[in-house]
């Protein structure tokens, strides 16, 4: 599986953030071409400090040449647009791979 993963910095207002994310964002986030779900995780805390994110998204595609085009797409563009009211200058994307897991014990 390939990922888009998105690294939200903690925003000043958090519950505007939220409600905009939910409204404006994601909606049309899901609408990308190729995309097989997305993961949302709340950061909760870090080892020792203060986390820097707030927010990490995860878009699930099943190749990266899939990946890669629901990204060009128009719905990822607007999506983008959408992002940029609001959320500039606080997220990184990166793309990953998945990888098994190593068991315990091995």
């Amino acid at each position: 599986m390939h990922k888009l993963i998105a690294l939200y910095r903690r925003p000043e207002n958090t519950e505007e953030f939220d409600r905009l994310y939910r409204e404006t964002h994601l909606p049309l986030v899901m609408q990308m071409p190729n995309l097989r779900g997305v993961e949302l995780n709340r950061v909760t805390g870090a080892p020792g400090s203060e986390p820097e994110y707030y927010l990490v998204a995860e878009l699930h595609f099943d190749t990266r040449e899939e990946m890669m085009e629901g990204i060009s797409s128009d719905a990822s563009r607007q999506a983008a647009k959408a992002l940029n009211t609001f959320a500039r200058g606080l997220v990184t994307m990166v793309f990953a791979q998945s990888e098994d897991a190593v068991e315990q014990g091995e």
